[in-house]
């Protein structure tokens, strides 16, 4: 989660929404990601994804059976459909997202039984060091004024 976090910090040294991703395989990273939707103009180039795909290149499978993914927000329900399409095995997440976290927002209870995969899921990881990194980027963003820059919006 230490490098999950450290990815997320350079999401917010280049003006993305501070999240960061990693893949594991038998102890090993395999996959990692932080938001680039802005500087990849690609609104799925979000930290989980990059991590997902870095991951299947790697071993040459876009099936990542017995992986765990390491994510400091909650993931959105776009991610968490490529996490089942991908078979993640556990996810462990650091901060809520209350606007469109697949949990948080009671999305997950509304879908779950249309999956064909199950993941375990463990939130709280650097539940508040994931959490402040989220506060501190959007409060700048506030403080700036900033409507809209560079694409991001300023919610």
């Amino acid at each position: 989660m230490k490098l999950a976090f450290d990815l997320a910090e350079q999401a917010f040294r280049e003006n993305e929404v501070p999240v960061g991703a990693v893949v594991v395989l038998d102890g090993e990273v395999i996959g990692t990601g932080y938001n680039s939707v802005i500087r990849e103009s690609d609104p799925t180039a979000h930290a989980e994804i990059l991590a997902l795909r870095e991951a299947g290149k790697r071993i040459e499978n876009y099936r990542l059976v017995n992986t765990d993914l390491y994510v400091t927000l909650e993931p959105c329900m776009m991610c968490y459909n490529a996490m089942i399409h991908s078979r993640i095995r556990t996810l462990f997440y650091g901060a809520n997202d209350f606007k469109t976290g697949i949990f948080s927002t009671g999305k997950f209870e509304l879908t779950k039984d249309i999956f064909n995969h199950t993941i375990t899921v463990k939130p709280g990881i650097m539940l508040e060091e994931s959490s402040n990194i989220l506060q501190e980027f959007f409060r700048e963003r506030r403080g700036a004024r900033a409507v809209e820059r560079g694409g991001l919006e300023n919610r």
